[in-house]
């Protein structure tokens, strides 16, 4: 994924846009619902939390994954509120990607300085 794709261009600008109203210091829940509102003013399908199932060596698991948003049903996005971005972070947008059969993801850590910083692309 480049830098130039149209649509993750727009959820990282839609980010932006937030963190510039927003600032640092809220917690996660206040990013994820105002990066939600702020995706759907521009006309992009997000399920937040979305249910997705968990299948294991076959079988359908009695569990679940939420992750935090799924955009026009292509992009899984990350939101974290965070001093830094840990691998563990990348294990957990990574897995749910794969999970999701997604191939495109954004981890977004809103507590980052300077704030593009803090945004990560992955792809598969």
């Amino acid at each position: 994924m480049s830098e130039s794709d149209p649509l993750t261009h727009e959820i990282i600008g839609a980010a932006i846009d937030v963190s510039k109203e927003l600032g640092n210091g809220l917690v996660e829940s206040v990013y994820q619902t105002c990066l939600v509102f702020s995706l759907r003013a521009r006309q992009l399908r997000v399920v937040r939390h979305p249910t997705l199932p968990v299948v294991f060596d076959g079988q359908l698991m009695n569990q679940a994954f939420k992750p935090d948003m799924i955009v026009e049903e292509s992009v899984i996005v990350e939101v974290k509120a965070v001093s830094a971005i840990l691998p563990v972070h990348h294990a957990q947008i990574l897995n749910y990607m794969r999970l999701a059969k997604l191939s495109k993801g954004l981890l977004i850590n809103f507590h980052a300085y300077p704030f593009k910083s803090g945004i990560k692309r992955f792809v598969f």
